[in-house]
């Protein structure tokens, strides 16, 4: 039980950073500081972190992952937005 209580910490930790960035990606739609390929590669990781935690039944996995997912893929979009729309690059 204490090993998974330093997972559900630790994967709280990694999944919440990314709320500062959610916050300013979606006040500002600024995403230019932002690297498309990074973060398509990051959902791609999450995603199959995600599947393992499920195929493991590890409940730490799965939650980190599981809303990890959701924040990098909130940054993911509006960053493929801006760039499909022409606001900005790759």
């Amino acid at each position: 039980m204490k090993v998974e209580c330093i997972g559900l910490i630790g994967g709280f930790f990694t999944t919440f950073c990314f709320v500062p960035q959610v916050w300013k990606t979606v006040k500002t739609n600024n995403t230019k500081g932002i690297s498309l390929i990074y973060f398509g590669m990051v959902n791609i990781g999450i995603t199959l972190w995600f599947v393992y935690g499920v195929a493991k039944n590890d409940i730490a996995i799965i939650l980190a992952n599981f809303f990890s997912l959701i924040f990098a893929f909130v940054i993911f979009s509006y960053k493929l937005r801006n760039v499909i729309c022409g606001k900005e690059n790759i």
